[in-house]
């Protein structure tokens, strides 16, 4: 799975790396966060066209982490109803069968940019069991997640929400020893093909194993569990653990 992440490269910055159009106003940036939680806006990266004619183009633009499909009901507030899971993640071989995601998968599909992605090992379990977070990032470059996206419109009084899940695969590699799940994670060379908006889903991409290649991990400090910490200690290596003392 994926619960948290971070980002830390200005949308502007992003859209120049990567030939797009910036679509998020100077005044809603979020700005960095090392420590990306459901709900948060986050940058991303769609292909769409300006008008029927022309040749679609990348663009990034914010959403918030947490798809609504379309037939949500609006809340008391106009925004949309609670009670459900938060759809943070979608897994590769559900997203065309889910009544959630099976439109998207059709015809809104995006990149969601990170540097990197926390994970949680489950250490055996004792008289207190833990987890143990790892930190998942790209050796000197940026890691680009598959998702899916979606427009909720409520009422009148509130505005049209761009919403994000991001697609899972299973683990590979020394990740698979942290945990069983991962973003699948697409190629340059495949961002095209993910994004066409002009084109059916190629189901092949949703199968395509992530590579290992320029990705590392480090253990990092527990620091990353609560959403109120964010800042770059908490990609830091892990301190070392002082060893048990025992009384004899």
């Amino acid at each position: 799975m994926c619960g948290r992440f971070a980002v830390t490269t200005d949308p502007a910055l992003l859209a120049e790396r990567i030939d797009a159009v910036n679509e998020v106003p100077a005044d809603a940036d979020p700005g960095p966060s090392y420590n990306v939680a459901p709900t948060d806006l986050v940058a991303t990266v769609v292909s769409r066209h300006a008008d029927p004619a022309d040749v679609p183009t990348r663009r990034v633009r914010l959403m918030r982490w947490g798809l609504v499909p379309p037939w949500t009901k609006a809340g008391p507030d106009g925004a949309p109803a609670t009670g459900g899971p938060l759809l943070i993640n979608a897994r590769a071989d559900k997203v065309t069968t889910s009544p959630a995601y099976r439109s998207a998968a059709d015809h809104r599909r995006c990149l969601v940019p990170m540097d990197g992605f926390y994970e949680w090992r489950a250490e055996p379990a004792g008289k207190k069991a833990r987890k143990t977070p790892f930190y998942i990032y790209g050796d000197g470059a940026m890691l680009f997640a598959a998702g899916l996206w979606s427009v909720w419109r409520g009422d009148r009084r509130s505005a049209p929400l761009l919403s994000v899940t991001i697609i899972t695969t299973g683990a590979v590699g020394e990740l698979a020893e942290i945990h069983d799940r991962m973003p699948l994670l697409l190629p340059e060379n495949r961002w095209d093909a993910w994004l066409d908006p002009d084109a059916s889903l190629d189901t092949a991409l949703l199968a395509y194993r992530p590579e290992t290649q320029g990705i590392a991990l480090r253990e990092v400090s527990t620091l990353v569990n609560s959403v109120r910490n964010n800042g770059p200690e908490l990609i830091a290596p892990a301190e070392p653990q002082p060893e048990q003392a025992y009384l004899l």
